[in-house]
C-alpha cells in the first residue's frame, strides 16, 4: 500500500483556507483533514470530533506534557494541537492528510516529519481581507484590527512554504490546490508503490 502524503496548509484568518479545504474534501476521497484539539469555546453548529476535539486547558496541557501532539500552539488566546498518533495512522493507511495550521505549527511539524508538502494561501489584498473579516459579523472592530495585525505577521512567513496560492477567484485557487495534490501523486516515489504489480509485469 502506498503511504499517504502530509500536506501543511496555512493562511491568515480570512484568506478562505477553510472554505477551500471544505470543497476539496467534498470532491475527493483520497484526502482527509486531521481534526485538531482546541481549548476555544465550541461555536454554534460545530460538532465535537468533526470540526475540532474540544477540550479544557487542563486536558490539553496533560496531552502536551505527554508528547501526544505533533504540533501545538497558542492562537488568539486559545490552544490548538494535532494528535501525532492520529496523523501517522492515517498516513500509514494510504490517506493524504491535510493539517490546517498556522506557521508556528508548520515549523514544529517540519522538524518531526520531513516528508511533507506545504502550501500557503494569501488574500488578494489587505482591503479584501478586512472585508472578509468584517463580513463574518461575529467580531468587534477591536478584534478585527487585532486579526489584521496578526494576519500581517502570519503572511510574513509565506517564504517558508513550498507553494503559494492567492485566493482571489475561489474556483481557480481550488484547482491550483488540486493540481499540487495530483502532481505529487504522480512522483516516481509514489507511483513505484502504487503501481508495483504493473511495473513488475511490464519489466519482466
Amino acid at each position: 500500500m502506498s503511504t499517504g502524503t502530509l500536506y501543511i496548509i496555512s493562511a491568515p484568518s480570512g484568506a478562505g483556507k477553510t472554505s477551500l479545504l471544505r470543497e476539496l474534501l467534498n470532491t475527493s476521497d483520497e484526502v482527509v483533514v486531521s481534526v485538531s484539539h482546541t481549548t476555544r469555546a465550541q461555536r454554534q453548529g460545530e460538532i465535537d470530533g468533526v470540526h475540532y476535539h474540544f477540550v479544557d486547558e487542563s486536558r490539553f496541557a496533560s496531552m502536551a506534557d505527554k508528547g501526544e501532539f505533533l504540533e501545538h500552539a497558542r492562537v488568539f488566546d486559545n490552544y490548538y494541537g494535532t494528535s501525532q498518533q492520529h496523523v501517522e495512522a492515517l498516513l500509514t493507511s494510504g490517506k493524504d492528510v491535510v493539517l490546517e495550521i498556522d506557521w508556528q505549527g508548520a515549523e514544529q511539524v517540519r522538524k518531526q516529519i520531513a516528508e511533507n508538502v506545504s502550501i500557503f494561501i494569501l488574500p488578494p489584498s489587505k482591503k479584501e481581507l478586512r472585508l472578509r473579516l468584517s463580513g463574518r459579523a461575529t467580531d468587534s472592530e477591536e478584534i478585527i484590527d487585532r486579526r489584521m495585525r496578526d494576519a500581517e505577521s502570519e503572511m510574513s512567513h509565506y517564504g517558508e512554504f513550498d507553494y503559494l496560492i492567492v485566493n482571489d477567484d475561489f474556483n481557480i485557487a481550488l484547482e491550483e490546490i488540486r493540481a499540487i495534490l495530483v502532481a505529487n501523486r504522480m512522483k516516481i516515489s509514489k507511483q513505484d508503490q502504487r503501481l508495483k504489480a504493473l511495473l513488475v509485469d511490464l519489466l519482466n
